[in-house]
């Protein structure tokens, strides 16, 4: 149950508590913590998805069966691995980065962690990777976390090319407290919650920046 502070979106949490639950439920094995200290090592910005989320989005895709799935936005491959872990030796993930440095950095980190012969990293916009993966579809999955003006777009390309009961995932869909602001990035956002309802069951979950799941009708 929630109080009223909680459902008017105060948080409780604070540094001690989240790293004692993220040591309880959400350890980093050799691989997760290569890939997790891997962009401040390598002057990337740290934006990668906390450890509870990737270990979320890591049981929604096993709790969906999910083999076939693509993530845009790879950055230093941390999600990555909890992805390719998720869809197994017999799956495969097709991850769209759009620097070629952060690529590089990911597959070693992919490698770091054994699972680089499951994940195909691709280099490039998003918008422009997409369509040459259609043929690989339909989809389990697809999680998004690249750049937000863009959310749109990849959550419609999303909705033709996931299978029916396949996931979408996407972070920051608050959009870092701006998403009912002013700017084209705010816009695609609120496009990419409202769209995203059409072809979806959606839920957003109250994250540090929000995190928003479908399932596909």
């Amino acid at each position: 149950m929630a109080d009223i502070d909680s459902r008017s979106g105060t948080a409780y949490f604070d540094k001690e508590i989240l790293e004692w639950v993220d040591g309880v439920h959400h350890p980093h094995d050799a691989g997760l913590a290569y890939a997790f200290a891997a962009p401040a090592l390598h002057g990337m910005p740290a934006i990668q998805v906390g450890r509870a989320e990737g270990a979320l989005i890591a049981m929604l895709l096993r709790l969906a069966g999910a083999r076939k799935v693509v993530e845009v936005g790879t950055l230093a491959g941390y999600s990555a691995i909890h992805l390719a872990r998720s869809v197994g030796p017999s799956g495969h993930v097709w991850s769209v980065e759009y620097d070629a440095k952060h690529a590089r950095v990911a597959r070693d980190g992919l490698r770091s962690a054994g699972v680089e012969d499951r994940v195909t990293v691709l280099v490039g916009a998003g918008v422009e990777v997409l369509p040459a993966l259609e043929a690989e579809g339909p989809f389990d999955a697809v999680f998004i976390d690249a750049d937000k003006v863009s959310y749109d777009q990849y959550g419609r390309w999303a909705a033709k090319h996931l299978r029916p009961g396949g996931l979408l995932i996407g972070d920051n869909v608050f959009l870092f407290g701006r998403l009912l602001g002013d700017g084209d990035d705010a816009a695609g956002m609120r496009r990419f919650h409202e769209e995203a309802r059409e072809s979806f069951d959606t839920v957003c979950i109250p994250t540090p920046d929000g995190l928003l799941v479908g399932v596909k009708r």
